[in-house]
């Protein structure tokens, strides 16, 4: 049951058996992951847990990263914003517990904030290659019946948070500034 946490996310729905056993046997598991600087998060409402590098105490030494951090690109980084703000208005009206996206949606959602152009298949690309990004990062999945329809995983809760969206703004308004002051 570890093998799946130091894979990446475990979900519920993907594995329950490993799922149940990881419930079974949090404590040993939060006491193991522990010894190597970890910490389980594990969410049982939402049904995912993962593993996240533990910060280090006063006068504790930083241990090296087991867990490695991810560098994204803006459009990826508004994308997952504005996935996570679209989230968080399912969650306020809408009794489903899953958010389903067309592709469409999702294009619609980002194509707002992108740079016009007259290439209008360069644009459809570049979006659809952001999508398969967040796709790789586990906070979109494919369903399997519908090709164009992705559902958003309630993980992205975890990763973006109003920290994330705080640190994201206060960025994206000092681009603002920079193409302002390009603009003069």
């Amino acid at each position: 049951m570890l093998i799946p946490l130091f894979q990446g996310v475990l979900h519920q729905d993907a594995k329950p058996e490993v799922w149940q056993s990881l419930l079974d046997r949090q404590g040993r598991v939060r006491d193991y992951v522990a010894v190597l600087g970890l910490e389980l998060v594990l969410d049982e409402a939402e049904g995912y847990a993962y593993l996240r590098q533990r910060e280090p105490e006063a006068g504790e030494p930083e241990l090296p990263r087991l867990v490695r951090r991810r560098q994204l690109s803006f459009p990826v980084s508004l994308l997952l914003a504005l996935l996570r703000k679209r989230l968080a208005e399912h969650d306020a009206t809408a009794g489903e517990p899953r958010l389903v996206l067309s592709r469409e949606e999702i294009v619609d959602l980002v194509r707002v904030f992108m740079p016009d152009t007259a290439n209008e298949a360069r644009l459809m690309e570049r979006i659809d290659s952001h999508i398969r990004r967040v796709e790789e990062l586990g906070f979109l999945r494919r369903l399997k019946h519908e090709e164009d329809a992705f559902e958003v995983r309630r993980i992205l809760k975890a990763f973006v948070d109003a920290q994330w969206l705080g640190t994201f703004e206060e960025r994206l308004a000092a681009y603002r500034q920079h193409l302002e002051g390009e603009a003069e």
